[in-house]
């Protein structure tokens, strides 16, 4: 059996390249090497032609670990904090009208997309739903594909680097010191698939991270599975979901990408410096690090935005939870946007 019909030797050459992205990253000192690193390795290789691959359930493992380190970053301060999100959520919720309106605007006058395509290319994140609507509107899928997926790309590696040009290091503490025990990990990862397929029936995006949240943050907020994630395992959850992010770009017409890619990367400037904008101005309104609300308002994946959040340690918990609310907020207004 041939590479080209071979998933497993496909995952296997996917991993292998986003570890060596990492190794890459690290070496340079580039932020967050350990996602950032497979991001762009495995973005050019897959762009060069070759068959990059990551199983469904090793993604959905992915999402799950990642869950459950978020959890237990949940904390009585972190609870107490909470009282200060809804001001920052209000901001976030004018933010995304903002991203949607303006980068439209440029998708429409400079790259001359239909007026469909671009509000639909423009939306800054529940690439499902914007798929399934492109579908439905006859709108350029793949064109809105290819944009979407530059800015997830883009926004991997930009995030990071805005952060560290901000100045500000990651202050957040894990509920427990020390490694969770194995007996703690076997209660928890069925508790939280089981949680996260419950939401999947109710429709509920991002569902296997938010399970794994919920069953996280109980366990540790009630002392039952103390500890946090074991590092390697953490390691290796982040050279998966940054190797995921470069497998995106698969299948696309290649006559398709250099205009897609100068769209998206146009369009995600612009989504970045009017999240910044909103980050800056909640900062003022809450006691809350404008680093952390940058990646809160990053119009990127949630899965992404919240394994940044957890290799930064800039308040996990609160990103998890602004990046949660984009995708419902995204979901109400899309429908009447798109009209």
């Amino acid at each position: 059996m041939t590479l080209a019909n071979n998933p497993a030797l496909q995952a296997a050459l996917t991993l292998a390249i986003g570890a060596a992205g990492a190794a890459l990253f690290w070496a340079i000192g580039f932020p967050a090497y350990v996602l950032t690193g497979p991001a762009a390795a495995v973005s050019a290789a897959t762009l060069a032609g070759l068959p990059t691959h990551i199983p469904t359930l090793l993604r959905d493992t992915v999402f799950v670990v990642i869950g459950l380190s978020i959890g237990s970053t949940v904390t009585p301060e972190v609870i107490a904090t909470a009282l200060a999100w809804p001001v920052s959520l209000l901001v976030l919720m004018v933010t995304l009208v903002g991203i949607v309106f303006a980068a439209r605007a440029v998708l429409v006058a400079v790259f001359h997309d239909s007026r469909t395509t671009a509000t639909l290319a423009a939306m800054p994140g529940h690439l499902s739903f914007v798929l399934a609507l492109s579908t439905q509107m006859q709108a350029d899928v793949p064109r809105i594909a290819l944009v979407q997926t530059v800015r997830v790309l883009l926004l991997t590696l930009l995030v990071p680097v805005l952060i560290v040009l901000w100045g500000v290091e990651g202050t957040s503490q894990l509920a427990q010191s020390g490694q969770i025990r194995p007996m703690s990990l076997l209660v928890l990862f069925p508790l939280a698939i089981g949680l996260g397929l419950i939401l999947q029936r109710l429709r509920i995006p991002a569902h296997l991270l938010i399970g794994a949240m919920v069953v996280s943050a109980i366990g540790h907020g009630s002392g039952l599975t103390p500890g946090i994630m074991p590092q390697a395992l953490m390691m290796v959850a982040f050279i998966c979901m940054g190797s995921l992010i470069g497998t995106r770009f698969r299948g696309f017409a290649r006559r398709a990408l250099p205009g897609a890619l100068l769209a998206g990367t146009v369009t995600t400037l612009i989504a970045c410096a009017i999240a910044a904008i909103g980050a800056l101005i909640a900062a003022q309104l809450v006691d809350l690090p404008a680093a952390a609300l940058l990646l809160a308002f990053a119009p990127g994946g949630v899965e992404i935005m919240a394994a940044l959040a957890i290799e930064t340690g800039l308040e996990p918990a609160l990103v998890a939870a602004h990046h949660v609310f984009r995708l419902f907020a995204l979901g109400a207004i899309i429908p009447f946007l798109v009209r």
